[in-house]
């Protein structure tokens, strides 16, 4: 029982000695990491401790003359009295600029819709006028249905002396 609670302990501290083993490498490659890196920010450090100048060379004469010539119109201004002002008032029928585009739109589509409409008026108006006929027409026809039903009754049930009056009404009314 002994012998093999030494060979298990044996294998523990081996395998104890082996992770050791890679700890110990790991913290060797992180230090060198590290001093690599601190290398690198101690140059960053130095560069920046050293800032080189910064040279603008700007010319500003074009500026203030600008602002010179600003200056001296605001005076002329400020010193000329202020112009009366005239109002006009004008009734354009055409435009001053821009004529062709004025034509195109007024003799292109203005005209175009002016037509259109004028042709669905006149469209309505006929079918207006149609329509009021078909009615005139209807309401004769049936006026002259009760006029002919009237004559028919009228001849058919009346003596000799109704029937010879009626034939003569008949006949001066060809």
């Amino acid at each position: 029982m002994e012998s093999i609670e030494k060979d298990s302990l044996q294998l523990v501290l081996e395998e104890f000695a082996g992770e050791q083993a890679q700890n110990t490498k790991s913290v060797n490659d992180l230090v060198l990491a590290v001093n690599g890196l601190t290398a690198k920010v101690k140059q960053l450090e130095e560069k920046l401790g050293k800032p080189q100048p910064v040279t603008v060379s700007t010319d500003t004469t074009p500026i203030q003359d600008i602002m010179k010539k600003g200056i001296v119109d605001m005076k002329l201004i400020v010193a000329t009295r202020p112009k009366t002002v005239a109002r006009k008032f004008q009734l354009l029928l055409f435009p001053e600029q821009d004529a062709k585009l004025f034509y195109k739109v007024v003799f292109g589509r203005w005209f175009l819709m002016l037509v259109i409409m004028l042709f669905l008026t006149n469209l309505y108006k006929w079918g207006i006028h149609w329509s009021d006929n078909r009615k005139e027409i209807k309401i004769q026809q049936l006026e002259n249905d009760r006029i002919k039903k009237a004559w028919h009754y009228l001849y058919n049930r009346g003596g000799k002396s109704v029937k010879r009056s009626m034939d003569s009404a008949y006949i001066k009314s060809e």
